[in-house]
């Protein structure tokens, strides 16, 4: 009976060590860029914005959820905000892009599932907006709903997200630290090579630059040659698209979101946007053909928020293009550190037909910074 106690403790132990490696980029010294991220280091830092999250892990084939970000804590269709879509490669399924190209705001939450899920989420968002008092007059509702497909690890036709799975996520949405790896919208979803997920990161300016926060929340579901800080990670651990007699996917998709308090227009931030796949490229990904990859940014900002009804010209602040530059910095950085949170906070996960898909092995990882010295210490 002792050594059986002991064998278990010593198994306890190797799980402990095994789920203490898995740790943020900045934990591991793994820093991207200059600027310094918020306290949370998160797309919370931006004030108001919080994220809710569903995961489903069932049986041996269920391995998706849904991650909600609210861009504030009133009535988001009262009180839109403005926001813009760039589009790195269109294979995908993305509900209610069109509208925030055309108007160039937001009136619901944003959600992201999986790809045969998007539809019936997008019903859920719109259920929930219907749902709220102060709307019982409207008659349209563009609801935004961002997917991946996690179809090797999850039984997608199976559309296991239910609406009582967003209106879930919509009540415990939280400004505080947001969980990443296999959580929500990235339980099932694969990354360059290992297990991909839920990701996140953010950048404060300094306040010569005008102090402005950006967040970003990524769902990382793509393949390619994996790049950390420069450094060859995927080749060096034989693991990339392309390498030879190595089973690989190359296709999939990717979910940006960007958030910030700068008083952006719609315009800008569309520039903004399409600087987050500058990131995309840093970390190895060339947006495969059947990729699809989408970045959604959105401004806080309160003198931003587009009444339901308006009337008349409205005088609203906006920032210069020549004051751009820092916060196209900061959003390429904080992509970046949270595609590498992604996959540093994912776990190895079986799912449906017994498929393994194993996470990004973190001492190996390290080893191979070191050698290019590519991480602090």
């Amino acid at each position: 009976m002792l050594r059986i106690f002991m064998i278990f403790l010593m198994l306890m132990s190797i799980f402990s060590n095994s789920q203490a490696q898995r740790s943020r980029a900045r934990v591991l010294g793994i820093v991207p860029g200059i600027l310094t991220p918020g306290s949370l280091n998160a797309i919370t830092d931006v004030k108001g914005v919080s994220v809710g999250q569903k995961t489903l892990i069932e049986g041996d084939s269920v391995r998706t959820g849904v991650t909600v970000i609210m861009p504030h804590q009133g009535n988001i269709f009262q009180e839109k905000v403005p926001a813009a879509i760039f589009v790195g490669n269109g294979f995908g399924k993305a509900v209610g892009t069109t509208q925030i190209a055309e108007l160039g705001n937001i009136e619901t939450p944003i959600a992201l599932t999986n790809t045969l899920n998007a539809f019936l989420v997008a019903n859920a968002l719109v259920d929930y907006t219907l749902s709220i008092p102060e709307n019982a007059e409207i008659r349209s509702v563009n609801p935004v709903v961002g997917e991946t497909n996690d179809g090797w690890l999850n039984d997608i036709r199976g559309r296991h997200v239910k609406n009582a799975d967003v209106q879930q996520a919509i009540r415990s949405a939280s400004t505080g630290a947001v969980e990443e790896g296999n959580v929500g919208a990235g339980t099932g979803t694969l990354c360059l090579g290992y297990k991909g997920g839920i990701g996140t990161s953010s950048r404060v300016l300094p306040k010569d630059k005008g102090g402005y926060t950006v967040g970003v929340l990524v769902q990382t579901n793509f393949g390619g040659i994996l790049t950390i800080n420069g450094a060859p990670v995927g080749e060096e651990l034989d693991n990339y698209y392309m390498a030879d007699d190595v089973p690989y996917t190359v296709d999939g998709s990717c979910m940006i979101i960007i958030a910030t308090d700068a008083p952006l227009s719609t315009r800008n931030l569309e520039r903004l946007a399409k600087r987050s796949f500058l990131a995309f490229g840093r970390v190895g990904s060339f947006s495969s053909n059947g990729s699809g990859d989408y970045s959604i940014a959105f401004s806080t900002h309160p003198k931003l928020r587009i009444p339901y009804e308006s009337e008349g010209v409205q005088e609203i602040p906006d920032l210069p293009n020549d004051e751009m530059s820092p916060l196209f910095l900061a959003v390429v950085e904080a992509t970046e550190e949270a595609i590498y949170n992604s996959l540093l906070m994912a776990t190895d996960m079986k799912g449906q037909k017994g498929r393994m898909m194993e996470a990004l092995p973190i001492e190996k990882t390290l080893k191979i910074m070191d050698k290019y010295n590519a991480r602090k210490k």
